[in-house]
């Protein structure tokens, strides 16, 4: 098995884990690894992970900065959808990993490598979006997946590897969970949290602060969109990337973007994950307020009844599969409308729209307004309900013979 490897890229974080398959995967295949960090908006010291890289064996380590790509090739489209998970998550890690594995096949292709491995185990989600995703770009490469095949499987024997190769453990108080960051969201899992009556503690939070403790005068801004993509903050014209910034530190400051849930994941299990998404909360409401003018009803109708679906693909991993990409042209397509501006107020943990107004506006006030007007016959309604209630009027003189 070993021969046919000629080199690895390893998906690398440059935590306890990734440095240990770092180091097991160059002793056990006995080849170049290359470990790639991907840059999608989380807080890292990224010249001290790639100094420790190098230290536990590394050819090279690789940085790609993906902030901008992540928000206008994988967040926006999965927003102008709508997108959401049993009815509460923003599929914040799902979006991500689709992206990490794309940048880890073209640095394969570039570095002449021949496999791609990663450190996700074998009870999550992440095995199955990583996989999916070097399997739908080119299924050429060959897999490697430590925690489904070694016999490092605890916390222990993952720090007596660490020590024996000389590989630098952290000092610091461990963190009770497990957490994974990006420009979308935050999220927790494991310790206290397992537990699904225990409430997570006020001090794991980092994105938002208490709503109890966000200021009490509200907060209001005003988002411009095109095509469904936000554009503007405010009339200032930003970057994918810093829009989504702006919103984030908005969001976090009001308390907006908490999510305490307990989700199916694709491989089988119940999960419980908390959640924070300030920027994408905001995004999201005031994304789909703009539509509730911009769309026709029917439309509307057909892309909503189409969201569970897509969303669900997006959390299972096949983002790179035919049915998202079709699905994905049909949502866009919903969107060449969905133009305009929204108002929203933040204050404390809430996100209300209080405005919206659009060049593609469906609304009417002379057709919708209560006074006198002259667009619209109110008897014509007579017929039109009893055309609707035809089938049930039938029904009760059936009911009544």
């Amino acid at each position: 098995m070993t021969k046919d490897i000629n080199k690895i890229v390893l998906a690398y974080s440059g935590g306890l884990d990734t440095s240990v398959i770092l180091r097991w995967l160059k002793e056990e295949y006995n080849c170049p690894v290359i470990a790639y960090a991907a840059n999608i908006g989380q807080d890292e010291d990224w010249e001290a992970i790639k100094k420790k890289g190098m230290a536990t064996g590394a050819e090279k380590v690789i940085i790609s900065d993906l902030q901008e790509e992540f928000v206008t090739d994988y967040i926006f489209p999965a927003f102008r959808a709508n997108a959401i998970y049993e009815g509460s998550y923003l599929l914040g890690t799902s979006l991500a990993r689709p992206l990490i594995a794309q940048e880890q096949v073209r640095i394969a292709h570039i570095e002449n490598a021949n496999a791609v491995s990663h450190g996700a185990t074998g009870k999550g989600n992440d095995q199955v979006r990583f996989e999916l995703g070097y399997l739908g770009i080119d299924p050429s490469l060959t897999i490697i997946a430590p925690w489904r095949t070694w016999d490092l499987n605890s916390r222990t024997k993952l720090v007596d590897y660490a020590k024996k190769y000389g590989i630098p453990i952290p000092t610091t108080k461990q963190n009770p969970y497990s957490s994974d960051e990006n420009l979308l969201h935050i999220s927790f899992e494991g310790g206290i949290l397992e537990d699904p009556w225990n409430e997570p503690e006020e001090v794991m939070f980092k994105l938002s602060v208490s709503p109890e403790d966000a200021p009490d005068k509200a907060t209001y801004i005003e988002i411009e969109f095109q095509n469904g993509d936000p554009v503007a903050i405010d009339g200032e014209i930003m970057s994918a990337s810093n829009l989504f910034r702006t919103l984030n530190k908005l969001g976090g400051e009001n308390g907006i973007g908490r999510l305490d849930m307990v989700e199916n994941r694709f491989v089988g299990m119940k999960s419980r994950g908390v959640y924070e998404t300030p920027g994408g909360t905001i995004l999201r409401t005031a994304h789909r307020d703009l539509e509730t003018i911009t769309l026709d009803r029917e439309v509307l109708k057909i892309r909503d009844s189409l969201m569970p679906r897509y969303a669900e693909l997006i959390y299972n991993g096949f983002w790179f599969s035919p049915e998202r990409e079709l699905m994905q042209v049909t949502m866009d397509e919903a969107q060449k409308t969905v133009n305009g501006t929204v108002r929203v107020k933040l204050y404390k943990g809430n996100c209300i729209p209080v405005g919206r107004k659009s060049k593609d506006s469906l609304y009417q006030e002379s057709f919708a307004t209560f006074e006198e007007d002259e667009v619209y016959t109110q008897s014509d309604a007579e017929g039109f309900i009893r055309l609707n209630a035809l089938r049930m009027t039938m029904k009760a003189l059936k009911n009544r013979m």
